[in-house]
């Protein structure tokens, strides 16, 4: 039977969680890829920092090298290539890290950058990753990191400056035995070994022309020299987090706001609903087979899976949720909150079948050899979604835990050690679901795999973390079993793929996006967020964090 579709509301827009790359989802769609620039600059800009370590605030010392165009056009996107950022922390950062039993780090950025023109202000976030590093016996330690960059495209004539903002470094410290926590989960809370620690920098007061890194003159006017600015650089981004500035107005009454949003150069963090985007994902829309009821809704996620016996992290490609949203029931009863319950189910859908899209990982196995799988993670029954929303019942904030338990084996369908391929055949998979701890065993026993997320809402401002209608950021940690099935011809590999492979303390870091109602669908327009596209597919192809 059907629920009524005021059994279960959609929120509204301040309800649900916002993003700066949400807000460019229209504009990305209006504007090509690349610039037909001229030539390129090159820039290598240093600049003094300081560092927040446990021990205090230290100097640091960032050098930023990228390749800017000489010229762009208006309208017309640009990325930024080559970056490589720098980092050097004093010896007193290494001796805090030391403390902490790490003999090595591996380092991911995230820098803030401020983009300004004819005085309209965006921030983009510019990430990094780097191989691990042993910790020196003296002097400093140097980290550099490169990583690709979100594209940009000016509204119209002027130079655009890019000015160097607040920074962030996720470092997976590594004890002298090899265990660590791998950087592509290290924001996680969590780890083996000596754990992760996110350390957070800004820049000095001193810094020279306040962290200015290149200026790029668009249009047809004379071209302003490199490190001239049309305008004052703003002094946002030396502030900020590093999350981007979508510069949409407060409140529809502010005009000013709204008119200075539409000079406000294009951030293109290359996400959700782009063409090119899309032609990489696989469909995600309900069909004669699995159709539609008014509860329905349908959703990407991906993320990075850590292997801990690899020390590395394998990429999930955003694969397709189909979701039938609970309806909320009163929970326990509370004289401080206002509490109710919502259990969903979920399942994966790719061509008809309940698993992910076949992904690759690589990884040197013990320490040598290299090792390349194709692998699916294939459900054995529904997933659930357990969601509890407390409300207080003084300053009316609103918290939301959320629990997803995903029954889920891992299938090997191809495997290569150091070049040679070995015939694992077609049953070759986990002897049981990955498992996780469960916080309620009692009602929820049996193996599966957790991930967990939180929401927070305070009264006139977007909620951030995890939602289920808006998405967000999911994590949890499992330990692969042991493999069965693997081999042809009498040749058994069970042990070998177990050995290298099967463990405890394996992150998860998924990232959910914006979910589309089926029923009442929000497709974009100048005023509203995309959440659907015309054929009611998820309209946000989200990306995997770091």
């Amino acid at each position: 039977m059907k629920a009524k579709p005021a059994a279960a509301p959609r929120p509204s827009r301040a309800w649900a969680r916002t993003t700066s790359i949400a807000a460019f989802v229209v504009l990305a769609a209006l504007v090509p890829t690349t610039a037909s620039a001229s030539g390129t600059q090159e820039v290598e800009a240093e600049l003094p920092y300081v560092c927040t370590l446990p021990s205090g605030p230290l100097p640091a010392t960032v050098r930023v090298s990228a390749e800017f165009p000489e010229r762009a056009l208006a309208g017309e996107a640009f990325t930024p290539s080559g970056v490589t950022t720098t980092v050097e922390l004093p010896d007193q950062a290494v001796a805090d890290l030391a403390a902490r039993d790490a003999a090595g780090v591996r380092a991911a950025t995230r820098l803030g950058v401020g983009v300004t023109q004819n005085a309209a202000t965006a921030t983009a976030t510019w990430r990094g990753s780097a191989e691990p590093v042993a910790l020196p016996e003296s002097g400093p330690l140097t980290l550099v990191t490169q990583g690709a960059v979100p594209s940009v495209a000016g509204r119209g004539d002027g130079d655009l400056t890019f000015s160097a903002g607040a920074l962030a470094i996720d470092l997976a410290l590594e004890a002298a035995d090899g265990t660590a926590t791998d950087a592509a989960t290290a924001d996680s809370g969590s780890g083996s070994g000596p754990g992760s620690l996110t350390v957070d920098c800004a820049l000095a007061e001193d810094a020279p022309g306040q962290g200015l890194l290149a200026t790029v003159p668009v249009g047809t006017g004379s071209a302003a020299p490199s490190g001239s600015p049309s305008s004052p650089s703003p002094s946002g981004p030396a502030g900020t987090s590093g999350a981007p500035d979508d510069g949409q107005p407060d409140g529809p009454g502010d005009r000013e706001a709204e008119r200075q949003s539409e000079r406000s150069p294009k951030v293109l963090e290359n996400t959700p609903g782009t063409a090119a985007d899309r032609d990489e994902v696989p469909p995600c829309r309900y069909d004669e087979q699995h159709p539609p009821t008014d509860v329905s809704l349908n959703a990407y996620v991906t993320g990075y899976a850590n292997v801990k016996k690899m020390k590395g992290a394998a990429y999930l490609p955003p694969s397709c949720v189909l979701i039938e949203q609970g309806i909320p029931v009163p929970g326990p009863p509370d004289p401080d909150y206002l509490i109710f319950d919502t259990v969903s189910y979920a399942n994966f859908h790719y061509q008809e079948r309940r698993q992910t899209p076949p992904f690759e990982a690589t990884f040197l196995s013990f320490d040598f050899a290299p090792v390349k799988a194709t692998m699916v993670l294939e459900q054995t029954d529904t997933m659930r979604i357990d969601s509890r929303m407390k409300m207080s019942m003084t300053d009316f904030s609103t918290t939301t835990d959320t629990y997803v338990r995903a029954p889920l084996v891992l299938h090997v369908l191809d495997l290569e050690v150091n070049g040679t391929p070995l015939d694992v055949g077609s049953e070759c998979r986990t002897e049981t679901s990955l498992v996780s701890e469960d916080p309620d065993p009692a009602n929820f026993p049996g193996d599966h795999l957790v991930l967990y997320g939180r929401g927070e809402l305070l009264i006139g401002q977007p909620a951030t973390g995890y939602l289920l209608l808006s998405g967000g950021v999911l994590s949890g940690e499992a330990t692969i079993p042991a493999f069965t099935g693997c081999g042809t011809d009498g040749e058994d590999l069970d042990r070998l793929l177990t050995a290298s492979v099967s463990g405890p303390g394996n992150l998860i870091k998924q990232v959910q996006g914006q979910t589309c109602a089926i029923a009442a669908p929000v497709f974009p327009s100048p005023t509203n967020e995309g959440q659907c596209t015309e054929d009611l597919q998820p309209y946000e192809i989200p990306v995997a964090e770091h």
